[in-house]
């Protein structure tokens, strides 16, 4: 919405699954209702949105763990002479189920090698372009369903992390999932202060695959002390304020 240009590349989901995440978002209609949805109503929803943007999304499929940088240098070079489109920004789905370009067998070599040599390849890709690629990592055992997910929680390698420019964890927990909201706890940032705004709340809505602002009440009961949430309720909040007035 943005009018940005945006690559979109899974090598988990089939292209067809996640057009259709991306239509429940733009057209705020949830998943179900969407596939529901009479063929002229939507065609008349998609051109009604297309003249509030100027942007272009291109998904691209390939199968898992068959594609590395080399791949994605291609396409990028190939979209650039038959469509005249450069991404300003791409999302591959996700870093851990691509594949090296240096090492084509992935039994040859452990994982920490594997991963980090990945991220090394889709950083310079980055660079070599000048365009931001957002991916995604998994967590350990012990990082799933903790709310104080740290680096170290990365599954498979630390040369993740050490080679990322910006990391953070989208935390859930019982409670956040009752009032439709996610933690998002900053890991790593080499652009700015990582303790600034280190952690906050965003609602969600899984149903239309939306994230959005909450109320800023809502980031109060956030502390950074052991890292724990505290849900706090309304009640609670306007026996408080009273007081305060008092």
């Amino acid at each position: 919405m943005q009018g940005r240009n945006v690559l979109y590349i899974t090598l988990e989901m089939a292209e067809e699954k996640i057009a259709e995440r991306i239509d429940a978002n733009l057209l705020n209609i949830d998943i179900q209702t969407l596939a529901q949805l009479p063929k002229v109503m939507f065609e008349n929803k998609i051109t009604d949105l297309s003249k509030k943007t100027q942007g272009k999304l291109i998904v691209k499929e390939y199968p898992t763990a068959s594609a590395h940088a080399g791949h994605f240098r291609a396409l990028l070079n190939d979209l650039a002479l038959k469509k005249a489109f450069r991404p300003e920004i791409i999302f591959i789905d996700y870093l851990n189920i691509c594949t090296s370009q240096r090492f084509r067998n992935a039994s040859s070599v452990n994982s920490y090698t594997m991963v980090k040599s990945i991220a090394e390849e889709l950083r310079g890709l980055a660079v070599e372009f000048n365009v931001p690629i957002v991916s995604a990592t998994q967590t350990t055992r012990s990082g799933y369903g903790s709310s104080d997910v740290d680096l170290t929680d990365t599954s498979e390698s630390f040369g993740l992390p050490a080679t990322a420019d910006l990391m953070f964890a989208l935390i859930s927990t019982e409670e956040l999932e009752e009032i439709n909201q996610i933690m998002v706890k900053q890991l790593k940032n080499r652009y700015n202060d990582p303790t600034i705004n280190k952690r906050f709340v965003v609602g969600i809505d899984r149903a239309k695959m939306r994230l959005y602002d909450v109320e800023q009440s809502a980031q109060q009961g956030i502390t950074d002390a052991n890292q724990d949430i505290e849900i706090v309720p309304k009640e609670d909040l306007s026996k408080k304020f009273a007081q305060l007035k008092v």
